[in-house]
Order: C-alpha cells, then sequence, then structure tokens
C-alpha cells in the first residue's frame, strides 16, 4: 500500500456553545487549521504517483473559497470541532478523490484529530 498525504492551512472562528457559558471554548474564538488529505492505493498510476499533488487543486480551491476567514458555525452542519470539520471536508472530497481514506485537521501545533470511516 502506497501513501501520501498533503496540507492546506486556512484561518476561521468557531463557536462551541453546547460547552456551557463557563468553557473559554463556548465563546467565539479563532485558529489557524492545518488541514491533511490523506491517500492510498495499492499500485500507482502510470506515472508513478498514487495521485498528483497538482490535482489536489480544487481542495485548496475549496477551503480558500469556503472556509478561510469565515465563521465556521455558519458552514460546518454540526458543531465545528475539528472531529466535525474532519469528517465534512471527508465527505465533500470522497467521491472526488476516490483515493482518500482520511482527513486531518489541526486547530494547534500541540493538538490534530483524524477522521478515519
Amino acid at each position: 500500500m502506497y501513501k501520501i498525504s498533503k496540507q492546506f492551512s486556512f484561518s476561521a472562528s468557531h463557536a462551541l456553545p453546547l460547552l456551557g457559558k463557563d468553557h473559554p471554548c463556548a465563546r467565539m474564538h479563532g485558529h489557524n487549521y492545518v488541514i491533511t488529505m490523506h491517500l492510498h492505493a495499492e499500485n500507482l498510476d502510470k506515472y508513478g504517483f498514487v495521485k498528483d499533488y497538482k490535482s489536489l487543486q480544487g481542495v485548496k480551491q475549496f477551503i480558500d473559497e469556503t472556509l478561510d476567514h469565515r465563521h465556521l458555525n455558519d458552514i460546518i452542519p454540526d458543531p465545528p470541532t475539528s472531529e466535525n470539520i474532519a469528517r465534512f471536508i471527508y465527505n465533500r472530497f470522497k467521491s472526488e478523490i476516490p483515493e482518500l481514506y482520511a482527513v486531518g485537521v489541526s486547530e494547534t501545533p500541540q493538538t490534530s484529530c483524524l477522521y478515519e470511516p
């Protein structure tokens, strides 16, 4: 199995009000997110790739146009936790990128999650 990954970044705000008013994450705040797309394949294509990184330009375009400098509560249908953001992005791109097997989201250099159905 061959595995590759590509990272994308964006800045956005969110709030997690279900945590209760005393929790700091219940208030609106922002992060510099890093999204990692994880792809795999049993065999390489005729060019020797799992997927040409250039072909993932649509992911960057979606992130730039839909998520960057936005309030994620207005975009993500579930509470915009890292876990739900990862699932949202995975579901958005799985049909276009069949090699996609997981999406990672990091809010800070010390935290990350991985959605792998």
